[in-house]
């Protein structure tokens, strides 16, 4: 149970940090020719990802069509760089987003395909690698409001300061106080975290899934495939660096699968609502 929850909170806690990140922008550039390719869009590459992000929910225009606001600030946006080889047999791909100073803010999960069509592979090596960025939630936030509202606090802790006695006679003020007590107290961020893995994992609310509806594991690159008796493919699972925590794709959404007490579980949002799904796996 301890290891669960330890699992859970790192994945929280990164995908909070990364989403954190890119709600700090407002855009996404996408490259008409990628590096490595002697063609304008080879392979629908450029097409494809300018699709899927858009699809996503971010504003994402080409590098060549660019709006105003984005031209004089190329700092609102992130610009796309694709990481790919391709050999006789698979075809790999991750998805890099760079932002203004050329720094790297994110880095997809690698996606490989072994067709030998080459528009297929890529097509299918970026949709994969693309999971890990669709499973996080996104919604464009300004910094500078959240500066000004920082700002504003502060100025605000620093007017109502007061000096007050303790039991040597000593003072301290409001903020001072103020600063003590939250030592004391867990970190809000990390609760909130550690809750939301909490009650993902006692809640009585899980849609439970029936003994006919039994999902085997089919392996692809870097994960499975869990299809039903039909065969019909209801979800697909990509690796993380943690055991039995895996990144869930199908069309109700993307979240997270793992493992509790020999039970599946997938967790994913819908309409910024957490929905859990207790799911049986057969490897």
């Amino acid at each position: 149970m301890k290891n669960l929850f330890s699992c859970l909170f790192l994945v929280f806690t990164f995908s909070l940090s990364l989403q954190a990140q890119l709600n700090e922008y407002k855009y996404i550039i996408v490259p008409k020719n990628f590096k490595g390719f002697k063609d304008e869009n080879q392979y629908k590459t450029s097409t494809l990802l300018k699709y899927l992000f858009t699809n996503k929910g971010f504003e994402t225009y080409y590098e060549d069509d660019l709006p105003a606001d984005l031209n004089a600030n190329r700092c609102l946006g992130l610009l796309v760089q694709l990481d790919h080889k391709t050999s006789m047999f698979v075809t790999k791909a991750s998805i890099i987003l760079q932002d203004c100073n050329s720094n790297i803010v994110y880095t997809s999960l690698e996606g490989r395909s072994k067709e030998k069509d080459y528009v297929i592979s890529y097509r299918e090596a970026i949709e994969m690698a693309f999971a890990s960025i669709n499973s996080l939630y996104y919604k464009y936030t300004p910094v500078e409001t959240k500066s000004a509202t920082t700002a504003a606090v502060i100025m605000d802790e620093e007017v109502t300061e007061e000096p007050s006695a303790n039991e040597g006679g000593q003072t301290t003020t409001a903020v001072e106080e103020n600063l003590t007590q939250s030592e004391k107290v867990e970190n809000p961020k990390t609760a909130a975290i550690e809750n939301t893995a909490v009650t993902a994992a006692t809640t009585s609310a899980i849609a439970r899934t029936s003994d006919s509806y039994v999902l085997y594991a089919q392996e692809i690159p870097n994960g499975y495939q869990l299809v039903d008796s039909a065969p019909k493919i209801r979800l697909k699972i990509y690796n993380t660096s943690m055991p039995e925590v895996y990144i869930g794709v199908n069309e109700k959404g993307s979240g997270v699968v793992y493992k509790r007490q020999n039970q599946w579980y997938f967790e994913y949002y819908v309409s910024e609502k957490l929905q859990i799904e207790e799911i049986t796996i057969k490897f």
